[in-house]
Protein backbone atom coordinates (compact mmCIF):
# COMPACT_ATOMS: atom_id res chain seq x y z
CA UNK A 1 0.00 0.00 0.00
CA UNK A 2 1.02 3.48 -0.94
CA UNK A 3 1.14 5.81 2.27
CA UNK A 4 1.44 9.31 -0.52
CA UNK A 5 -1.76 8.16 -1.46
CA UNK A 6 -3.46 8.85 2.25
CA UNK A 7 -5.37 11.90 3.28
CA UNK A 8 -4.63 13.03 6.55
CA UNK A 9 -7.08 12.99 8.82
CA UNK A 10 -7.58 13.81 12.44
CA UNK A 11 -10.11 11.94 15.20
CA UNK A 12 -9.99 13.03 19.47
CA UNK A 13 -11.41 11.07 21.82
CA UNK A 14 -12.60 13.49 25.02
CA UNK A 15 -12.10 11.66 28.13
CA UNK A 16 -13.93 12.18 31.18
CA UNK A 17 -13.58 9.81 34.28
CA UNK A 18 -14.80 6.60 32.71
CA UNK A 19 -16.79 8.35 29.96
CA UNK A 20 -15.91 8.74 26.84
CA UNK A 21 -17.21 10.90 23.87
CA UNK A 22 -18.36 9.78 20.45
CA UNK A 23 -20.35 11.29 17.84
CA UNK A 24 -23.30 10.59 15.81
CA UNK A 25 -22.30 11.81 12.23
CA UNK A 26 -25.38 13.16 11.18
CA UNK A 27 -24.13 14.02 7.23
CA UNK A 28 -21.36 13.26 5.28
CA UNK A 29 -18.48 10.32 5.14
CA UNK A 30 -19.23 8.23 7.87
CA UNK A 31 -22.90 9.16 8.11
CA UNK A 32 -24.71 7.16 10.54
CA UNK A 33 -21.87 6.15 12.21
CA UNK A 34 -20.60 6.70 16.14
CA UNK A 35 -16.87 8.09 16.33
CA UNK A 36 -14.34 10.02 17.45
CA UNK A 37 -14.23 13.83 16.89
CA UNK A 38 -12.50 15.11 13.82
CA UNK A 39 -11.88 15.19 10.03
CA UNK A 40 -9.80 16.62 7.30
CA UNK A 41 -6.67 18.61 7.26
CA UNK A 42 -6.61 21.77 5.77
CA UNK A 43 -3.85 23.18 3.27
CA UNK A 44 -1.88 24.72 5.23
CA UNK A 45 -2.66 23.62 8.59
CA UNK A 46 -0.61 21.18 11.10
CA UNK A 47 -2.46 18.39 12.05
CA UNK A 48 -2.32 19.30 15.30
CA UNK A 49 -4.37 22.81 14.37
CA UNK A 50 -6.57 20.93 12.51
CA UNK A 51 -7.50 18.44 15.43
CA UNK A 52 -8.47 21.62 17.20
CA UNK A 53 -10.41 23.24 15.03
CA UNK A 54 -12.89 19.86 13.94
CA UNK A 55 -13.20 19.64 17.92
CA UNK A 56 -14.37 23.74 18.28
CA UNK A 57 -16.20 23.17 14.59
CA UNK A 58 -18.44 19.91 15.52
CA UNK A 59 -19.21 20.10 19.35
CA UNK A 60 -17.90 23.97 20.33
CA UNK A 61 -14.93 22.88 22.92
CA UNK A 62 -12.03 24.39 23.02
CA UNK A 63 -9.10 21.71 23.61
CA UNK A 64 -6.49 22.30 26.66
CA UNK A 65 -4.40 19.80 26.18
CA UNK A 66 -4.04 17.15 23.32
CA UNK A 67 -2.43 13.35 23.07
CA UNK A 68 -1.10 12.15 20.49
CA UNK A 69 -2.12 8.05 21.29
CA UNK A 70 -2.00 6.66 17.36
CA UNK A 71 -1.56 7.05 13.31
CA UNK A 72 -3.97 4.35 11.33
CA UNK A 73 -3.87 3.82 8.16
CA UNK A 74 -7.39 3.11 5.99
CA UNK A 75 -7.49 1.47 2.66
CA UNK A 76 -10.75 0.61 0.55
CA UNK A 77 -9.17 -1.12 -2.66
CA UNK A 78 -13.17 -1.52 -3.78
CA UNK A 79 -12.95 2.62 -4.41
CA UNK A 80 -10.72 2.97 -7.93
CA UNK A 81 -9.65 6.42 -7.52
CA UNK A 82 -8.47 6.06 -3.53
CA UNK A 83 -10.27 9.06 -2.68
CA UNK A 84 -11.21 7.15 0.44
CA UNK A 85 -7.98 5.90 1.93
CA UNK A 86 -7.05 7.95 4.89
CA UNK A 87 -3.75 8.15 7.51
CA UNK A 88 -6.03 9.11 10.73
CA UNK A 89 -4.35 11.11 13.45
CA UNK A 90 -5.29 9.73 16.92
CA UNK A 91 -5.35 11.88 19.75
CA UNK A 92 -7.09 11.88 23.31
CA UNK A 93 -7.73 14.88 25.66
CA UNK A 94 -8.63 15.26 29.17
CA UNK A 95 -9.10 19.18 29.45
CA UNK A 96 -10.96 20.99 27.54
CA UNK A 97 -13.36 24.45 28.03
CA UNK A 98 -17.55 23.92 27.22
CA UNK A 99 -19.95 21.86 27.20
CA UNK A 100 -20.16 19.37 23.96
CA UNK A 101 -22.52 20.84 21.79
CA UNK A 102 -24.36 19.47 18.91
CA UNK A 103 -23.65 21.08 15.36
CA UNK A 104 -24.95 20.32 11.69
CA UNK A 105 -22.42 17.35 11.43
CA UNK A 106 -21.95 15.98 14.90
CA UNK A 107 -24.47 14.86 17.62
CA UNK A 108 -22.31 14.06 20.82
CA UNK A 109 -22.92 11.75 24.08
CA UNK A 110 -20.74 10.05 26.38
CA UNK A 111 -20.45 6.07 26.91
CA UNK A 112 -19.01 4.34 29.95
CA UNK A 113 -15.62 3.03 28.42
CA UNK A 114 -17.20 -0.89 28.98
CA UNK A 115 -20.32 -0.11 26.77
CA UNK A 116 -19.23 1.69 23.97
CA UNK A 117 -21.46 0.53 20.95
CA UNK A 118 -18.99 -0.98 18.76
CA UNK A 119 -21.55 -2.42 15.98
CA UNK A 120 -22.64 1.45 15.54
CA UNK A 121 -18.84 2.44 14.74
CA UNK A 122 -16.82 1.81 11.86
CA UNK A 123 -16.17 -1.69 11.61
CA UNK A 124 -12.13 -1.02 12.76
CA UNK A 125 -12.74 0.58 16.01
CA UNK A 126 -13.38 -3.13 17.82
CA UNK A 127 -10.00 -3.76 16.99
CA UNK A 128 -7.83 -0.65 18.34
CA UNK A 129 -10.48 1.87 20.19
CA UNK A 130 -10.18 -0.58 22.93
CA UNK A 131 -6.52 -1.01 23.25
CA UNK A 132 -6.10 3.14 22.90
CA UNK A 133 -8.58 3.29 25.87
CA UNK A 134 -6.78 0.94 28.26
CA UNK A 135 -3.86 3.51 27.80
CA UNK A 136 -1.71 1.57 24.79
CA UNK A 137 -0.04 4.27 21.87
CA UNK A 138 -0.40 2.56 18.43
CA UNK A 139 0.13 2.61 14.92
CA UNK A 140 -2.10 0.39 12.20
CA UNK A 141 -3.26 -0.73 9.19
CA UNK A 142 -7.01 -1.60 8.07
CA UNK A 143 -7.74 -3.17 5.02
CA UNK A 144 -11.91 -2.75 4.10
CA UNK A 145 -13.38 -5.08 1.91
CA UNK A 146 -16.89 -4.15 -0.38
CA UNK A 147 -18.85 -4.47 2.07
CA UNK A 148 -17.28 -2.03 4.54
CA UNK A 149 -15.82 -5.13 7.01
CA UNK A 150 -11.89 -5.15 7.82
CA UNK A 151 -10.89 -7.85 5.51
CA UNK A 152 -7.59 -7.18 7.14
CA UNK A 153 -5.43 -5.25 9.69
CA UNK A 154 -2.20 -5.57 12.00
CA UNK A 155 -2.01 -3.33 14.60
CA UNK A 156 1.89 -2.29 16.25
CA UNK A 157 1.59 -1.31 20.06
CA UNK A 158 4.01 1.42 20.62
CA UNK A 159 4.51 3.10 24.38
CA UNK A 160 1.67 3.79 27.09
CA UNK A 161 -0.05 6.56 27.61
CA UNK A 162 -0.33 8.76 30.90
Amino acid sequence: MSVQLLRPRTVTFLLRGTEVLLGLKKQGFGKQYLLGIGGKVEHGETIEEATKREVAEEISVLLLDLQKVGVLNFYFPHIADGSWNQQVHVYIATKWEGEPQESEEIQPAWFQREEIPYKQMWDDAQYWLPHLLAGQCLEGEFVYNQELKVAHYTLTPLRPHA
